[in-house]
């Protein structure tokens, strides 16, 4: 079954309706493409499987890293996850930690 390795669009149930109102059950499959995106942060090229609406959507959100920035973790499959993480640690540092007031009173 084909599914979109950064979107989870995959097969949908339909009917089929005729003119006499008899309905066929049918699927309908995303339109699945290989596709090779290039991250500006990482420096690396990465290929994936994804449906043409999702392409349409990483070049409105900004690029490839913008959108995996913005997409939910849950949605993407084992691999995007993998990328999802090496962004996430690239752009997002963890900050600091803040000294507590308790600290900082003992230190008065």
């Amino acid at each position: 079954m084909p599914k979109c390795e950064l979107s989870g669009k995959g097969p949908v149930s339909k009917n089929i309706v005729s003119h006499s109102n008899i309905k066929n059950k049918s699927r309908a499959y995303p339109n699945i493409q290989n596709k090779t995106f290039i991250s500006k942060a990482l420096n690396e090229k990465f290929s994936f499987k994804v449906a043409t609406s999702t392409i349409r959507t990483i070049e409105h959100k900004g690029g490839f890293d913008r959108y995996m920035l913005w997409q939910d973790e849950t949605i993407l499959s084992k691999r995007a996850q993998k990328v999802w993480h090496k962004l996430n640690r690239k752009v997002r540092p963890k900050p600091a930690k803040q000294a507590t007031v308790k600290n900082q009173e003992a230190a008065s």
